[in-house]
């Protein structure tokens, strides 16, 4: 692995001259120190924005033939820096997302509880309430640490939550700093700041005129594009006509937005204050979150649905008395469609469910209702508790 953010001159320098294919790699290993084998051995480019130079040899390198090749790096400075090089069309890009509840579990010692989880699932199996208890515990830690590598580390190596903030602090920090580069005028990261306070306000969309001045959808079309390429946010766009073609009626002057990961949304949602004036943590893990901080539930569920390759999409209708039912997400099954609505605690009503499931009824495949309480029936809902999402 070449690390180009503390890679050497020297180490630099190999990439000068391609001309000669076994003079580099036989000048590569002595620097390194490290034997390769051929079709055995992968070389890692780490941080490769930093390097484009190295990002261009991936072309010659892979001719070649002899090895394979992996490049990682900030997917917004690597869509920046490609000035005078020549973009390999040999890349092969692989979305990359924060671990996973089932990742985090491994990362835990533990590599029985999914297996066992989804079979319950498929059966429609309660646990019983005890074991409901136990497991939200388990998933409201996953909550708070997240699904950032560096994050899970920090925890496993301390067990100290003001630590693992502290690591999270520091990715925020290089999100904004990516950002800023693309964007001097800091629009990008004044909207990523936004997020917690817009969940927080409930509104059936994010609302860019109460973050930006003088802004418009069309202005920040490019900006959203590229948060939600670089992986950073999770963006559902509203439905206007939900059928499974639900990209065909997309609405993109209407969404919602939620940050990648939930340890970070935790950590942004208090941004402003110390670790030890930050609540959220101790009622995350008593199970004492208030009803009003009920949105971190609706950013992990996002989170689980885009890690399981689901298309982020929601909708929302007026209902009586001004106000409005929403849908918050909705899944494409086949050629039919499923409701996901998200409660933070249990529930007493699914009443934009059921409307839902009355004005599109032949497009209904199965009902949904995701809260923290164990896995039920009520009619034709099913109740699914957070840590059951990943199989929906």
């Amino acid at each position: 692995m070449i690390d180009f953010s503390k890679a050497s001159e020297e180490e630099k320098g190999v990439f000068n001259n391609l001309s000669n294919i076994d003079f580099f790699f036989a000048t590569l290993k002595l620097i390194e120190g490290t034997a390769l084998y051929e079709r055995e051995s992968v070389i890692i480019f780490d941080e490769v924005q930093l390097f484009p130079i190295a990002r261009q040899a991936i072309k010659h390198l892979v001719a070649d033939g002899r090895y394979d090749y992996i490049e990682t790096g900030s997917l917004i400075s690597i869509h920046k820096n490609v000035e005078n090089i020549v973009i390999p069309s040999e890349e092969e890009p692989i979305n990359m997302f924060p671990m996973d509840y089932e990742e985090f579990r491994w990362a835990m010692g533990d590599v029985a509880t999914m297996p066992l989880l989804k079979e319950m699932f498929q059966k429609g199996q309660s646990l019983g309430d005890g074991v409901n208890r136990k497991l939200m515990l388990d998933f409201r830690l996953y909550m708070l640490v997240g699904g950032m590598p560096q994050a899970v580390n920090t925890y496993l190596q301390t067990h100290d939550f003001s630590q693992v903030d502290k690591t999270k602090r520091g990715i925020i920090r290089l999100y904004m700093q990516d950002f800023n580069k693309l964007d001097p005028n800091e629009r990008a990261s004044t909207l990523f700041n936004a997020i917690p306070a817009q969940l927080y306000n409930n509104s059936s969309r994010y609302q860019p005129t109460q973050v930006l001045e003088n802004t418009s959808n069309g202005r920040l079309a490019p900006i959203l594009h590229m948060m939600e390429e670089s992986k950073t946010v999770n963006i559902a766009w509203h439905a206007d006509d939900p059928h499974v073609g639900m990209g065909l009626t997309t609405n993109r002057g209407a969404y919602k937005m939620y940050v990648c990961d939930t340890g970070l949304f935790v950590t942004l949602a208090f941004w402003e204050k110390d670790f030890t004036e930050n609540i959220i943590y101790k009622k995350l893990l008593s199970d004492k979150l208030d009803a009003n901080l009920g949105y971190v539930y609706e950013n992990v569920v996002a989170q689980m649905l885009a890690a399981s390759g689901n298309k982020l999409y929601y909708y929302t209708w007026p209902a009586p008395n001004n106000h409005f039912y929403e849908i918050d997400f909705l899944l494409s099954r086949g050629s039919k469609l499923c409701p996901v609505e998200v409660k933070s605690s249990g529930y007493n009503t699914h009443a934009s469910l059921d409307e839902f499931c009355k004005k599109y009824s032949k497009r209904i495949k199965d009902r949904y209702l995701v809260y923290t309480k164990d896995l039920r029936k009520d009619k034709e809902t099913l109740m699914v508790p957070m840590y059951m999402v990943p199989f929906l």
